[in-house]
């Protein structure tokens, strides 16, 4: 019997309605059996200051207890101004410290970024990549993904309406259930 995982799923963006929570759905719905996905909030946090430690705000409490609990990490973000959103740098942050008690270390990760635009926030997804390797994270590397044209993928239902995009996602999702498998045996 395969092993479940638990598996973080950070989204990026703040609006309930994004194109990234719709993905970020969206692969739950596709994510094999041995994959449970849960989306951990970040709008809640406060910004991260370190004078703020010795009475940790609950948001933080709960958000470093729910990453640290999971056993891999799936952001999925927009780009904003060819970097990652500052809400998803400041959960970087928080989840980080205090120094030597990160959430993040060791965590096997992917990244897959999803904008309206043509290029699909390659910008983000390299910025965010830089910042994963500093804090001991092994992200999957191929593929690669980059969903350009957001706008138009989701039906009504919030499933992904393109078929080849879904069979990409899908393929994706398979992807990154092996590399967890990979990085934890």
């Amino acid at each position: 019997m395969k092993k479940k995982f638990q598996v973080a799923v950070l989204v990026g963006s703040l609006r309930q309605d994004s194109l990234n929570r719709k993905m970020a759905r969206a692969m739950g719905r596709l994510a094999p059996s041995s994959l449970v996905l849960d989306i951990v909030e970040i709008g809640d946090l406060t910004l991260y200051n370190e004078d703020a430690e010795a009475n940790a705000p609950a948001a933080w409490q709960r958000f470093r207890s729910e990453v640290g609990g999971s056993d891999a990490v799936l952001f999925v973000t927009p780009e904003y101004n060819r970097s990652v959103p500052g809400a998803l740098k400041n959960a970087l942050d928080v989840g980080s410290r205090p120094y030597g008690e990160s959430v993040w270390s060791g965590k096997p990760a992917a990244v897959m970024t999803v904008s309206p635009g043509a290029i699909g926030g390659f910008g983000a997804n390299h910025h965010l990549r830089q910042s994963l390797v500093f804090l001991d994270m092994p992200v999957l590397q191929q593929p690669e993904a980059y969903i350009g044209g957001a706008g138009k993928l989701f039906d009504e239902a919030g499933e992904i309406g393109v078929e080849g995009t879904r069979d990409f996602v899908q393929t994706f999702i398979d992807a990154f259930s092996a590399w967890i498998e990979r990085c934890k045996a």
